[in-house]
């Protein structure tokens, strides 16, 4: 049996990021979001006498990018309120709450070896029968999850995103050979029926279904205008 999702967290707070927390609060799941520890104190933070090992510093980066999500236009918030049920932390006090959560998504650079390395250390700190994903637009689900231990990677997969979350009802689910086809189904139901994502399952092929069209349709406007000796302007 697959574990129902009640918390979830989100590792990187980028504007993908921070958008799918605000999506899952929006459908009243508790968010964990969390980011890099800052290397570098602002002006702000030195007029205030803070370090870099007061927490304030510490969460900085997802503290900021979940306040500008009352900002954000169009809103990534149903309502301003939904804002609290998302929590700010960082990438080295707050992995083992990992372990409270339902379903980790990681929403970093598209580099398959930092994924990687945050992979790992989500292995080490996730409870058994937690759903990982990744929100990659591209990079290949089953080398990320390559190492990994057998729970891992039966409950690992892609789940990607379109910019911006609350807006866009596309949702990619690219499974690898080793994820249990249950977790499939239960994320295709999830993301259709809580929230409210029209689902694709994909292969792991280069930049998936939407990508790789896109990536069709702009090789061959590219071709047009070089044949036909279009200009940009």
């Amino acid at each position: 049996m697959v574990k129902p999702i009640n918390k979830a967290a989100v590792i990187g707070s980028g504007v993908m990021g921070s958008g799918i927390a605000a999506h899952l609060a929006n459908v009243g799941i508790p968010t964990l979001l969390l980011d890099i520890v800052p290397k570098e104190l602002t002006q702000e933070e030195k007029a205030k006498g803070l370090t870099l090992n007061d927490r304030a510093v510490r969460n900085r980066i997802a503290e900021t990018n979940r306040q500008k999500l009352l900002k954000q236009k169009p809103a990534p918030l149903m309502a301003p309120e939904n804002l609290a049920l998302i929590e700010a932390g960082n990438l080295e006090d707050d992995l083992e709450r990992l372990a409270e959560t339902d379903w980790i998504i990681e929403v970093v650079v598209e580099r398959l070896d930092i994924k990687r390395r945050v992979f790992e250390k989500i292995d080490r700190y996730r409870k058994p029968g937690t759903i990982v994903s990744s929100n990659t637009s591209g990079i290949s689900v089953h080398k990320m999850a390559e190492g990994r231990s057998e729970d891992f990677r039966k409950h690992f997969l892609g789940t990607h995103f379109f910019n911006p979350p609350r807006y866009l009802k596309l949702l990619e689910v690219i499974p690898t050979k080793d994820t249990d086809p249950e977790v499939v189904a239960y994320m295709k139901f999830f993301a259709e029926e809580v929230l409210g994502k029209g689902v694709v399952i994909g292969r792991d092929t280069p930049n998936f279904i939407g990508n790789r069209i896109g990536t069709y349709g702009l090789l061959g406007t590219v071709r047009e205008m070089t044949q036909g000796g279009y200009s940009v302007g």
